[in-house]
């Protein structure tokens, strides 16, 4: 069989939810790694090949790299989160971590935490990807090749080239551009010249072939199943091709590499393919009066499981309610959103939120990533594994997380808040996802880049000003209060409020007005409500819950 049959791509998903979208550490560099690299092949009775114990990285990355400690445990932990795991796993997990009492405990069992080595090697290359590169923010495109020339269909054309983590061209750019580094990152120590570069008969073994695909999947012409990497290099007609020798159990580098650059193609379920061919969904309505089309799309009907994309733009002045298979375990992407409220309400694999304005975000469960990028005045509500944030402005985050949140660079007046809200089926989807209750560091953020550890980008939202929220839709489930219940002061303040109403209704009660005046009081009253609605905002948010016809159903 020949090799035009094999196509090869780059996955999306360690892109999408596993390079963080801020410039690495220094010391990632490939000079740096490639030391990390022979450390741990020497070390491999320490807890440091072919797993790599958390203990060990620390060492690693607090003794050699000089890194903070949580910054260590970031890194790792987010490249934990792409592994795949039962949601029973992770589950476990929250409750050995919610049940220490103190740091040291949670220390040591951190301690018995371990991910596969050389995947872990990839992952640290991968965050090159956000690397700000001086001689592109002078000249604002990398040098001109093929790959890059626009290629990419209008809604990505501007936002993604930011936004690389979404953008598969930049994806398959990175891995064609760094392959030979990527490939001598895996060789062992003796396979590498002293100034650690590959020779003509370096030998490629078979654990870092496992390792790449990590990064690299495929599939056979005419096939419709999706093989790792490493299955299509070591299958047994194409071992001419992709250089592996039965004999040595290896491959030969040059061959490898050659092989994999022949065979590497656009990735067919990545966020271009899904705008150019992806299915339309007629989610939203268009607004009277605006010029600009809401686009929603989404490749479920093509993609196997995991490969889910859905990716929704210009959604405007206007309600969008969904809880729908299509989402459930998708990446979304949403994007140039305005003054709307959208509610996804189905366990979701990761979510962006992009350039969105003066709208409000209800989802389902987040079970890796949930990150927001420009926007202003957004209000987000959600259930999460994490929360990043870029470049935002006056928005207002009521989340249930595991994990610190994390404020990236660029982000004004944040206000973090606990999760209140809850719809029938969350405990559901949360149990589908592995998201627990505890432990929820809503309160804890992470001030991580630029701005060094400036607390005063963000505050707590003070308990008088907080309200619960409601999700205005009927639906089939058990879940009928706010999962893991409100911090105790916010508590309080909903309960002195619920007091002032009690003793209003009692005053009104006791006042024995006539049945002319209680008309006319109520008409007051209601004047004041309407006048509140109109400067709140609220009201838009009332009309927007009216269908604008009947074909035109939104809650599903």
């Amino acid at each position: 069989m020949d090799q035009s049959g094999v196509l090869l791509w780059v996955k999306a998903e360690p892109f999408i939810v596993g390079a963080l979208q801020m410039p690495p550490p220094s010391k990632f560099s490939l000079h740096y790694l490639r030391k990390i690299s022979a450390y741990v092949r020497t070390r491999a009775s320490e807890g440091a090949y072919p797993r790599l114990y958390w203990s060990t990285w620390r060492h690693i990355a607090c003794g050699k790299l000089q890194l903070p400690k949580d910054l260590a445990w970031l890194y790792f932990e987010v490249f934990d989160s792409l592994v795949v795991r039962t949601p029973e796993e992770r589950l476990e997990w929250s409750e050995v971590i919610s049940n220490c009492t103190s740091e040291d405990e949670v220390e040591k069992q951190r301690n018995q935490l371990s991910v596969d080595s050389l995947q872990f090697l990839l992952f640290l290359y991968i965050q090159q990807l956000n690397k700000v590169s001086l001689r592109t923010s002078l000249i604002g495109e990398e040098w001109p090749s093929p790959r890059n020339r626009s290629q990419s269909p209008d809604l990505t054309e501007k936002s993604s080239c930011h936004n690389k983590n979404w953008n598969d061209y930049s994806h398959q750019a990175f891995i064609c551009d760094h392959l030979s580094d990527l490939l001598e990152l895996l060789l062992e120590p003796e396979q590498l010249t002293a100034s650690f570069h590959s020779t003509h008969s370096s030998l490629v073994s078979r654990e870092a072939v496992v390792a790449l695909s990590f990064l690299i999947e495929g599939t056979v012409s005419g096939a419709r199943k999706i093989y790792p990497f490493h299955e299509l290099a070591l299958w047994q007609p194409l071992h001419a091709e992709s250089g592996f020798s039965k004999i040595s159990k290896t491959f030969s580098f040059y061959k490898l590499e050659a092989w994999v650059r022949a065979c590497l193609t656009g990735n067919p379920f990545g966020t271009s393919a899904c705008l150019k061919s992806g299915k339309k969904l007629a989610w939203a309505h268009q607004v009277e009066g605006t010029t600009k089309r809401a686009k929603i799309a989404c490749n479920t009907h093509v993609a196997p499981r995991m490969h889910h994309l859905v990716v929704m733009s210009q959604v405007y002045k206007q309600t969008l309610a969904k809880s729908s298979d299509t989402l459930v375990g998708a990446h979304v992407k949403i994007h140039r959103c305005n003054e709307s409220f959208i509610y996804l309400l189905s366990p979701l694999r990761s979510v962006t939120i992009e350039k969105c304005r003066n709208s409000t975000f209800v989802l389902g469960p987040v079970q890796t990533a949930l990150h927001l990028h420009g926007c202003d005045n957004v209000k987000a509500i959600a259930v999460c594994h994490r929360l990043s944030l870029s470049s935002t402005t006056g928005c207002v985050f009521h989340m249930l997380t595991p994990t610190r949140p994390l404020i990236l660079s660029g982000n004004q007046a944040v206000t973090f808040a606990p999760f209140h809200t809850h719809y029938p089926m969350l405990e559901d989807h949360m149990a589908r996802t592995g998201l627990a209750t505890v432990p929820n560091y809503w309160d804890s953020p992470m001030v991580v880049c630029g701005e060094s550890s400036d607390t005063s980008v963000f505050r707590l939202l003070p308990p008088c000003e907080f309200y619960v929220f409601i999700i205005p839709f009927e639906m089939e489930g058990d879940t009928t209060e706010i999962p893991g219940g409100l911090p105790p002061a916010y508590q309080k303040a909903l309960g002195q409020r619920e007091q002032k109403i009690q003793i209003w209704q009692k005053t009104v009660k006791e006042a024995r007005l006539t049945k002319d005046q209680r008309k006319q009081f109520q008409v007051l009253v209601e004047n004041k409500f309407y006048e509140w609605l109109i400067n709140t905002g609220h009201r838009q948010q009332l009309d927007s819950l009216v269908p604008p016809a009947a074909g035109c159903k939104q809650a599903a």
